[in-house]
């Protein structure tokens, strides 16, 4: 008798997300996970009702009419949105129906989120405008409209404008690492996204919290709820939290855009060898040059070339810069070499968020970072957990370290001006406190997605060609 042989068969009929992950599946670029395809089929879903999806609705609000030219990015907006429009129509592809519900897809760090999103991304064709953004990215270019809208008109309602400027350009939003850590950000959200909802624009996010803890101790937190309702509302909500596994750390680091050891980098004449060998040279010329920043801001550059920068850990992280500084660096090098990395625990909170997101910000945009650190890359995020006590009517913020890859606990300890040892705190008013308590948190959730992305970004091929 011949032997049987079991046989996985794919449905007859499946979407441009799922084909797509199953040519990858057969050419062994990817495991096939059954998360992943649970997710897929929802995106092929989604994919499928955008052929009915209406036109973002355009002149009916008179203060957008009113505060526009014939040249504007509103202007342009409605001659896309106008083209789209008609192509629809004569397709016969109209339809009064409700737009697609939003999805928003939470888990663990490497599961796949970004990955099936990015597949999906692809898969929407001209027809849609589309944009795909990192959600850092996406909320400076909001500050920045308003910014510039208030400084002509201090007086108008300016949140109408942008959401219609926003809609315009881009029917479909696609954000990668969703998280509400800012309170400005907070307050405008639900209000902005009550807007492009309205106005049919149709929002995929990921994120590594879930909707009820997002923001999560946060200043004004009460007021930021009615978002998270609003989402629960509008959206459909993924989970992939059982899915444990983080397929970039399976990526095998070759070595050359990580280095350590346990003296300073320039005691090690072999790392100086090999950042003078990455550097390429020669900086070009002895000025320092200045990069433009939004809000009419620069930040300077001390060592560079055409194609490489190379900093101190110092200068980009005990400086008061943020992602928008980050964001215009990665727009002009390729390549950014920064050294005297420490090990980033609870002593140094301002400064490893600021590094946290300097890695998201070259991980979006396919910046080769190359880092000199104290210690080996699994030992550099140092785990901690962040807590409030009450006394005497004041509240405390108490930062503990995990004590790395020990499970013992080791409080962070600092020494007073009388020079008397104490439990590192921070106390004052409760809604400082508080907002120390969400940031201190949320920070620690983003070490573990920065160490998981620093081992991918170390791969052979990362980087900008």
């Amino acid at each position: 008798m011949a032997a049987q042989h079991c046989v996985t068969r794919r449905p007859l009929s499946i979407g441009p997300v799922t084909e797509a992950y199953e040519r990858m599946v057969d050419a062994g670029e990817v495991q096939r996970d059954e998360a992943q395809l649970t997710l897929a089929a929802k995106l092929d879903a989604l994919h499928e009702s955008l052929a009915l999806l209406p036109p973002v609705p355009v002149g009916s609000d008179k203060s957008i009419a009113s505060s526009t030219t014939s040249n504007s990015p509103i202007s342009l907006g409605r001659s896309l949105a106008s083209a789209q429009f008609s192509l629809r129509k004569k397709l016969n592809l109209w339809s009064f129906s409700p737009p697609p519900r939003g999805i928003y897809i939470h888990g663990p760090v490497g599961v796949g989120k970004s990955f099936l999103m990015d597949l999906f991304y692809a898969s929407v064709k001209a027809s849609i405008t589309k944009r795909r953004v990192h959600f850092h990215e996406f909320m400076l270019d909001v500050h920045h409209r308003l910014f510039v809208f208030k400084q002509k008109h201090p007086l108008d309602d300016v949140m109408p404008v942008v959401a219609q400027q926003l809609a315009q350009e881009a029917q479909l939003l696609c954000f990668d690492e969703f998280q509400v850590t800012d309170v400005a950000d907070a307050m405008i959200l639900k209000r902005l996204f009550s807007l492009l909802l309205d106005r049919n624009v149709v929002v995929i996010a990921t994120s590594n919290r879930s909707p009820d803890t997002l923001y999560e101790g946060g200043i004004n937190r009460s007021l930021f709820l009615p978002f998270i309702d609003m989402l629960k509302d509008r959206f459909d909500i993924i989970s992939m939290e059982d899915s444990a596994r983080d397929y970039r750390l399976e990526t095998r680091a070759d070595g050359h855009s990580y280095f350590w050891s346990n003296k300073d980098v320039h005691g090690n004449n072999n790392i100086q060898s090999q950042l003078k060998a990455i550097f390429g040279g020669t900086a070009s010329g002895t000025e320092d040059e200045v990069i433009d920043v939004l809000f009419s801001r620069s930040v300077q550059v001390k060592r560079h070339n055409d194609r490489c920068a190379w900093f101190d850990f110092a200068e980009l992280c005990y400086q008061p810069l943020g992602a928008a500084d980050y964001i215009s660096l990665c727009n002009r090098f390729p390549v950014l070499i920064i050294e005297r990395v420490p090990q980033l625990d609870a002593d140094y909170l301002d400064e490893a968020r600021r590094f946290v997101t300097l890695i998201d910000v070259c991980y979006e945009s396919r910046t080769r970072l190359v880092l000199s650190a104290n210690v080996p890359i699994n030992e550099l995020f140092v785990d901690f957990s962040a807590q409030l006590e009450s006394s005497d009517g004041n509240e405390e913020l108490f930062v503990s370290e995990k004590g790395g890859n020990s499970s013992s606990f080791a409080t962070t300890m600092i020494r007073s001006k009388e020079g008397e040892d104490m439990e590192w705190s921070a106390t004052g008013l409760n809604g400082a406190s508080l907002a120390k308590l969400s940031a201190a948190n949320d920070l620690a959730f983003s070490f573990r997605r920065a160490a998981s992305r620093l081992v991918e970004m170390s791969g052979k091929e990362w980087g900008r060609q």
